[in-house]
């Protein structure tokens, strides 16, 4: 077994590196764990709500789980970050480049996309990448021009009958405003 290769290492840690593959699985996991936490709350929300629609006051408890999932999600996101630029041989200090608007979707699909070193470079051996994480990479990379498709094949009809419908109100208010003028 070649000995420039890490075969254990935590994910979860920002040290190591990440593959492609296995940035955008461990990426994917963020995102059913979103789903899950998703889930969960439409069904403890609802109860919640109505029991301040009977006269109990509101409180921080229904705020609080959220900002916890949303500051484990921040978390999470920027340490497979640093370690896919530490397989790309740079410093885990650029991830901060996601905080600027649209330069960190251009961001995300360099790391994405970029090839790591093969060798061993400053950050260590590469990781090999487990059977799972190839798996789950491979569906992240097949869903993400899917979901592009479907979002644009239902925004595009959606925004084309909002535009019919904007017309006929225009061309209602109009004819009201003329009926208006000629009654008086």
């Amino acid at each position: 077994m070649n000995n420039n290769i890490q075969s254990s290492d935590s994910g979860l840690s920002a040290n190591g590196r990440f593959g492609r593959l296995s940035y955008l699985a461990w990426n994917m996991l963020l995102g059913f764990f979103l789903m899950f936490c998703g889930v969960l709350a439409a069904f403890i929300v609802p109860n919640m709500m109505t029991s301040l629609s009977s006269g109990a006051s509101p409180s921080l408890g229904i705020f609080i789980p959220i900002i916890i999932i949303y500051i484990i999600l921040i978390y999470f996101t920027y340490i497979f970050a640093i370690r896919r630029l530490h397989d790309l041989n740079k410093t885990g200090w650029l991830s901060l480049v996601f905080l600027i608007p649209l330069v960190g979707l251009f961001f995300w699909i360099y790391i994405s996309c970029a090839k790591g070193d093969e060798g061993v470079n400053t950050y260590g051996a590469p990781r090999i990448t487990r059977g799972w994480e190839k798996v789950l990479g491979w569906i992240y990379v097949i869903m993400i021009p899917l979901s592009l498709v479907l979002t644009v094949a239902v925004a595009i009809p959606a925004y084309q009958s909002y535009v019919k419908n904007a017309q006929m109100m225009q061309m209602q208010m109009e004819q009201m405003q003329q009926s208006s003028e000629y009654s008086e």
